[in-house]
């Protein structure tokens, strides 16, 4: 009776540390989701007709981002109408194959910084596309956050209403 009681308790024991370790996995899986959903609201923007408004919503830390590509690469865009250019990093730049075109200074927040001009092929947000968009390889920057600048924003009239941003094709002259 006594080795029928610890081969019971061992099982019990068992499925016990199996409830935890799925309940722990299943957490962290949807936390991360949560986090993740926090941090980019927009990260499945629908894909605007020709001539629609794109509308993205403020995520909780005030910014507006959202999922867009770069020369058909998905990437996350931090929406930054203080940034003349589309801004990547350098290890970004690399991964999506962009050659330094000339060296330039910078700029920014954090005070001036030498950077790199490019082209990019390709740059999307919710269905709407531009070719040779203007862009910076800026090594300040970290991440594979691309801020998403003037160089491609010029194309809309942006409004900023409650916690939404609309962008909308601006008139054509």
């Amino acid at each position: 009776m006594g080795d029928e009681r610890r081969a019971v308790r061992r099982t019990g024991l068992g499925m016990m540390l199996l409830f935890w370790g799925l309940f722990i996995g299943l957490g962290t899986w949807w936390f991360q989701g949560f986090l993740a959903q926090r941090w980019n609201p927009n990260a499945h923007l629908v894909e605007a007709v020709a001539g629609e408004e794109i509308v993205l919503a403020r995520n909780a830390a005030g910014h507006f981002v959202a999922t867009g590509r770069l020369n058909g690469v998905p990437v996350t865009f931090l929406l930054d109408t203080g940034a003349t250019y589309v801004a990547v990093s350098a290890p970004l730049a690399t991964r999506l194959g962009l050659e330094p075109e000339a060296s330039a200074w910078f700029r920014t927040a954090n005070g001036r910084t030498r950077g790199y001009l490019t082209t990019l092929d390709e740059v999307s947000l919710g269905g709407v596309t531009a070719r040779q968009v203007r862009g910076s390889i800026s090594p300040g920057l970290e991440g594979e956050v691309a801020l998403l600048g003037m160089s491609f924003l010029e194309r809309f009239d942006i409004e900023i209403r409650d916690a939404r941003l609309v962008l909308r094709p601006a008139e054509q002259p």
